[in-house]
């Protein structure tokens, strides 16, 4: 028996895009719809979804990578942390090679800073358990798919009393930003794709205020092909009806009311907070910080000199980001910048857009840079 393709099922893939392309033919402008997620992003890429769309319609990406929305500030502020004496920080491999105002992690750890690789909040709550006398920081960069799990790291160390595991919450929410570029001019989204694995915790229903409003539709979706089709035909035939709704299409695993008891940990762990996006500034609300009850596991308190943060020259991922560009129009693009030597934040990650262009969209666009 043959393997899977990893571009989903040829036959429906080619009767969607049809079905897609048949919808269009009731638009009556070209339409812009944006996904919201970084391995939407990675999926539509890899399948080569974009050119099986019509003219009407084209599919940008968003701020949905979790690694790329992190400011520079941050990871100038985890630098700091890992060169201070008895400290340990703890990190997912992808922001390790983010740009930081001055090298990266990757240069700091190269330097003699101990800086770890984990794979979860609870690896970096084992290493606190084994080295006492360190002050261990986990750097909590994620969306709400990923804040649960930090938060039962963090309940798990108030329950057994690990005093040294201390995290750095760069976590961020999704409604927020999808606020502030409805609202953008320069961006103009008609119809969003909003996350799956995000909406498995918040449920659809956090999304409802795209549709009530600013009157876009938005759609839940999976990461298979068929599942980013049937998410695009739904959209081009809201925009064609003139009746904007949010429709649950993953509801195979995403409720209305989202993942409660997930919720509840959160809430107990984590409040709202104003946060800064690379590429859309501050954002009221957009963030989660630690309570005041829990600022002892604060390690933005932590006293360290940070300096002034300063992105690197040339670089437009803070655009690409917005969706106000696409990956190419930067000139440092599969020149300067690439996964191997990456210049910007969006090159770094699996899930950023530039990455998953210089994969997948370059060569099939004819940019052979």
């Amino acid at each position: 028996m043959s393997a899977p393709s990893p571009y989903g099922e040829p036959q429906a893939v080619a009767a969607l895009a049809e079905r897609v392309m048949k919808a269009a033919e009731r638009l009556s402008r070209r339409v812009t719809l944006m996904e919201v997620c970084g391995t939407h992003t990675h999926a539509i890429a890899a399948a080569g979804l974009r050119r099986l769309l019509p003219a009407k319609v084209r599919l940008i990406a968003g701020p949905g990578c979790p690694v790329c929305v992190t400011p520079v500030g941050y990871v100038d502020r985890a630098e700091a942390l890992a060169r201070r004496p008895g400290t340990i920080v703890t990190t997912f491999g992808d922001l390790l090679r983010v740009p930081s105002s001055r090298g990266s992690l990757e240069r700091v750890r190269g330097e003699g800073a101990d800086v770890r690789i984990v794979y979860s909040p609870r690896d970096a709550l084992q290493i606190a358990r084994e080295n006492p006398g360190s002050t261990v920081v986990f750097l909590a960069v994620g969306f709400e798919t990923t804040v649960p799990t930090v938060a039962a790291a963090l309940a798990e160390a108030e329950s057994d009393g690990v005093g040294n595991f201390l995290i750095l919450s760069g976590h961020k929410i999704m409604p927020p930003p999808m606020r502030a570029l409805a609202r953008d001019p320069e961006v103009q989204v008609d119809g969003y794709l909003l996350p799956g694995h995000v909406s498995v915790i918040t449920g659809s229903n956090a999304f409802a205020f795209v549709a009530e409003e600013f009157g876009i539709p938005a759609v839940v979706v999976g990461f298979t092909p068929t599942d980013v089709l049937r998410g695009v035909e739904a959209l081009v035939g809201c925009l064609a009806a003139g009746k904007p709704e949010v429709i649950n299409l993953y509801s195979r695993v995403v409720r209305p009311e989202g993942n409660t008891t997930a919720q509840a940990l959160v809430a107990r762990f984590f409040t709202t907070a104003d946060v800064v996006w690379r590429g859309l500034g501050s954002i009221p609300g957009s963030g989660l910080a630690l309570r005041p009850e829990f600022a002892h596991r604060d390690a933005a308190l932590l006293e360290v000199e940070v300096p002034e943060p300063v992105e690197p020259a040339g670089c437009r991922c803070g655009e690409v980001l917005k969706g106000s560009i696409d990956p190419p129009e930067c000139p440092l693009f599969a020149t300067a910048c690439t996964p191997t030597s990456p210049v910007g934040a969006c090159m770094v990650s699996s899930e950023g857009t530039c990455a998953a262009w210089y994969r997948h969209e370059r060569l099939a666009t004819g940019d052979a840079r």
